[in-house]
């Protein structure tokens, strides 16, 4: 196999920058290099030149910034096609936009088409892992497995379960939701580059037998991860309230039937209770920030500098097409825009190491992507610092590195990613 020698500017991450100083965690090599070797990065700095040898194919990338892929913790590839629609909050906006477009899924071929789309979309801004809500049909989910493995792509993705509170077209039961789940996780969970994710919707739309049917499975399935959605607005939570009054709090909906644990991952999770956010933490748990979606539908400020500092594991995503953007760029000036709005000013060395590898933790696929190192997957984005005239004028103004990234994050786009590698391979850009 090819040998590939890339050289630029190198972001390495030797820490958690939120629970220490970011300057011990995370540092960028400037003028440095990577080795790919058979789908991995092989050697970093001085040691990847001179393993390199005459015969590696050199990616001049001098003055690009040279990073892992991006990891999109939660999204929704089936709305796709309906990004960006106007004028609604959750619960009519699921029910105007979200639905319909999801009924269009259960044409398979609809499905496939939509899975390529998503996936090609993601790769032209630099992301190259997702985790993805699919359709109640089972073959969205393979749809959107398929899609990634042509494409070599890490994904995490599983059918969603609902069997109440939405139409009749996309309602499964709890029977056929724990047998969909369970044929899909065997067939494809560790195939490949592929992980399961059993993906109850959220509790409104599911009975608490359905809830416990998933738990169930997952109990007989550890190893899969478990993704949904939790206290992202307040009128949801208070629709919560009255379907589950037995609750303790809408946490509680999750742990009473088996949906709580260190791989559970939970999105949104803004308006949080003090035990929610204690039980969160003691089990290990992920909760994943949509800083772009929580503005768009005006659901509210997540906190993440104070999660993050007391050790909450936090990724971070777009959540398409709640989220108005598939760029995880403009996630993270979002990300920014929202802390500061809670008196924090995020660094941009926090920004991407939320981004890359803070997403692969919650994922639990850390030891495979997020970090640029000897022995992980050659999943890589390589930014352009100077991409438009705006960004170009204001990066020359800089005094260091990290003056030089930050206008990229706050102002870049998919026109920033000069190349996404996947596996070992350039498919975007890569002169």
């Amino acid at each position: 196999m090819t040998r590939h020698l890339l050289t630029g500017h190198v972001l390495h991450f030797a820490g958690n920058p939120f629970t220490g100083p970011w300057q011990d965690a995370v540092r960028i090599a400037e003028n440095s290099a990577l080795l790919i070797e058979n789908g991995q990065i092989a050697a970093i700095g001085e040691d990847a030149r001179t393993a390199a040898g005459p015969e590696a194919v050199h990616h001049d990338y001098g003055g690009h910034l040279i990073l892992p892929g991006f990891i999109d913790a939660h999204a929704h590839y089936p709305q796709t096609a309906m990004i960006a629609s106007w004028g609604k909050r959750l619960i009519d906006w699921l029910n105007t936009y979200t639905f319909p477009e999801e009924i269009r899924l259960s044409d398979p071929d609809y499905a496939t088409r939509i899975a390529s789309r998503y996936l090609d979309l993601v790769l032209d801004h630099g992301t190259t892992s997702v985790a993805s809500f699919c359709t109640i049909h089972p073959h969205s989910a393979e749809a959107l497995f398929e899609a990634g493995a042509a494409r070599g792509m890490a994904i995490v993705a599983g059918k969603t379960c609902m069997d109440r509170n939405a139409p009749d077209a996309l309602c499964d039961t709890a029977q056929s939701a724990y047998d969909d789940s369970k044929a899909l996780l065997t067939r494809w969970h560790g195939k490949g580059r592929a992980v399961y994710a059993i993906t109850p919707r959220f509790s409104p739309t599911s009975t608490p037998e359905q809830l416990h049917a998933l738990g169930a499975l997952w109990a007989e399935h550890p190893e899969a991860l478990m993704q949904t959605h939790l206290s992202e607005q307040v009128d949801e939570i208070a629709w919560v309230r009255d379907l589950f009054p037995q609750a303790r709090d809408y946490l509680d909906t999750y742990e009473a039937t088996g949906l709580l644990g260190a791989r559970g991952l939970y999105g949104h999770s803004i308006h949080l209770e003090p035990r929610e956010i204690d039980r969160l933490r003691e089990v290990g748990a992920g909760v994943v920030h949509c800083p772009t979606s929580n503005t768009f539908i005006g659901s509210g400020l997540f906190d993440l500098m104070g999660l993050a500092r007391a050790g909450q594991g936090v990724g971070l995503a777009t959540d398409t097409g709640g989220g108005s953007s598939f760029s995880m760029l403009r996630t993270m000036a979002a990300a920014y825009e929202v802390a500061q709005l809670r008196g924090e000013a995020v660094h941009a060395a926090q920004l991407l190491w939320l981004a890359t590898a803070g997403s692969a933790a919650v994922l639990h696929r850390g030891n495979e992507i997020g970090s640029l190192a000897p022995g992980m997957a050659a999943d890589i984005c390589v930014l352009d610092l100077a991409s438009t005239p705006a960004i170009a004028q204001r990066a020359a103004e800089a005094e260091d590195i990290w003056e030089a990234v930050f206008p990229t994050i706050m102002m870049g786009d998919d026109r920033a990613v000069s190349a996404t590698w996947v596996n070992g391979l350039p498919l975007r850009g890569g002169n």
